[in-house]
């Protein structure tokens, strides 16, 4: 496993913007699809974007479609997701993981090695 390191949420008004940031420690880091989780109280924890080693290709659920956006820094060792037009039901502690295994981008099981989460607020 690798330790992941989230940090950039804050609170912020309705229509605001956050960049958060996921930096890995060790040397793997480039040989992995990256992905960014969230969960609101009281509810699951849900897929929000992924992407894939080198970047290439980025996945995200579709209720954040058009407004977040999963970039990553292989030489830096760190993943990004810039998150605009921001809405109060995006409100949740956001993590970032890596995926260890192929099949569905949201599945969770599919993915290690979780960050201790960074606490996103929207307010209305």
């Amino acid at each position: 496993q690798v330790q992941l390191v989230e940090s950039g949420g804050d609170l912020v008004q309705a229509g605001g913007s956050l960049r958060l940031s996921c930096t890995a420690s060790g040397r793997t880091f480039q040989g992995y699809a990256m992905g960014w989780f969230r969960q609101a109280p009281g509810k699951e924890r849900e897929f929000v974007a992924a992407i894939t080693q080198s970047g290439g290709g980025t996945y995200y659920t579709d209720s954040v479609q058009g407004r977040f956006t999963i970039s990553r820094d292989n030489a830096k060792n760190t993943v990004y997701l810039q998150m605009n037009s921001l809405k109060p039901e995006d409100t949740a502690v956001y993590y970032c993981a890596r995926r260890i295994a192929g099949g569905l981008w949201h599945d969770d099981k599919k993915y290690d090695s979780w960050g201790q989460g960074t606490q996103v607020t929207v307010s209305s």
